[in-house]
C-alpha cells in the first residue's frame, strides 16, 4: 500500500507547491513509483510538472465531484516513475458543491483508495486554507508533511495547523500523524533563519527533516518553463536539497 502525504499549511508562499513538485520528481528519479495530486485550485501543482491544464478531459474535479475513477484523470509526466493526477479551475467551485454530498470529508480518500497499492508514494498539494478541500486531504493522508519557511512569523498559525490535524485524527482519521517538518527557504547568509531553525526544532522535535531547502532562484524558475528542478538544472542547491530529502525520506520506511 502506498504512503498517502498531505503538503499541509495554512499559510500561502510556504513551498508547499514547490516541494510537492520536486519532492515527487525526486522521489521518482530515486526508483520510487508515485502519484503527486493537485488539490489546490491554483493548479500550480499540474502547470510545473508540465501538464497542459487546458487540454485536460478530466481532472481531480471530476473525480470528487461527478465519481470517476482516479485512473481515467490521471496523467503521466515527463519524468519517469512519476504521475499527477491533475487540477483545473474548476475545482475552486467544488467546495460549495461538496458542502451537500453524503460523507463530503471522505471523497478524495475514496478517490485514492482505488489506486494507492499502484504507487509507493501519493503526495497531495493542498491549498493555503483550512477548508473542506485541506480537510479531505488530511481525511486521505497518512502523514502529513508541514513546509515551514524560514522567515519571521514562520511560526504563526502552527498551532492552529495541530489543532486542525488532531480534530482530523479524532473524527475522520485516527491514524493521521505529522510525518515531518520540511523548512524552506533557508538563506545561510541571514541570522534569521537560522534562529527560525531553532525555534521550529524546539516546537517539532525530531519531526524536522535535517534536509533543509536553501532559498534558490533556479526553484523559482523552474515552474514557467514547466520543469522540475532536476529537469531544470540538476546541479543546483535546490535539486540537491530536494534529492537529498528525497533519500532521507526513503531511509525512514
Amino acid at each position: 500500500m502506498g504512503v498517502i502525504l498531505a503538503l499541509f499549511n495554512q499559510k500561502g508562499g510556504v513551498g508547499k507547491t514547490t516541494t510537492c513538485s520536486n519532492l515527487s520528481s525526486c522521489l521518482a528519479l530515486n526508483g520510487k513509483r508515485v502519484l503527486a495530486v493537485d488539490f489546490d485550485p491554483q493548479s500550480n501543482l499540474t502547470s510545473g510538472l508540465g501538464v497542459d491544464r487546458n487540454s485536460l478531459a478530466k481532472t481531480v474535479y471530476n473525480v470528487i465531484i461527478d465519481g470517476v475513477n482516479p485512473i481515467e484523470a490521471i496523467v503521466e509526466t515527463s519524468t519517469p516513475n512519476l504521475w499527477i493526477l491533475p487540477a483545473s479551475i474548476d475545482l475552486a467551485g467544488a467546495e460549495i458543491e461538496m458542502s451537500s454530498m453524503a460523507q463530503r470529508e471522505l471523497l478524495l480518500k475514496k478517490a485514492l483508495d482505488k489506486v494507492k497499492d499502484a504507487f509507493n508514494f501519493i503526495l497531495i498539494d493542498c491549498p493555503p486554507s483550512l477548508g473542506l478541500l485541506s480537510i479531505n486531504a488530511l481525511a486521505a493522508a497518512t502523514g502529513v508533511l508541514v513546509p515551514i519557511q524560514c522567515e519571521y512569523y514562520a511560526l504563526e498559525g502552527v498551532s492552529q495547523l495541530i489543532n486542525t490535524i488532531n480534530l482530523v485524527k479524532r473524527s475522520l482519521n485516527p491514524f493521521l500523524e505529522v510525518e515531518g517538518v520540511i523548512l524552506t527557504m533557508f538563506d545561510t547568509r541571514t541570522n534569521l533563519s537560522q534562529q527560525v531553525m531553532e525555534e521550529v526544532t524546539a516546537y517539532f522535535g525530531n519531526k524536522v527533516y535535517k534536509s533543509i531547502i536553501p532559498r534558490n532562484i533556479r526553484l523559482a524558475e523552474a515552474p514557467s518553463y514547466g520543469m522540475t528542478i532536476s529537469q531544470y538544472d540538476n546541479k543546483s542547491k535546490g535539486a540537491l536539497a530536494y534529492n537529498k530529502l528525497s533519500e532521507e525520506m526513503i531511509q525512514k520506511r
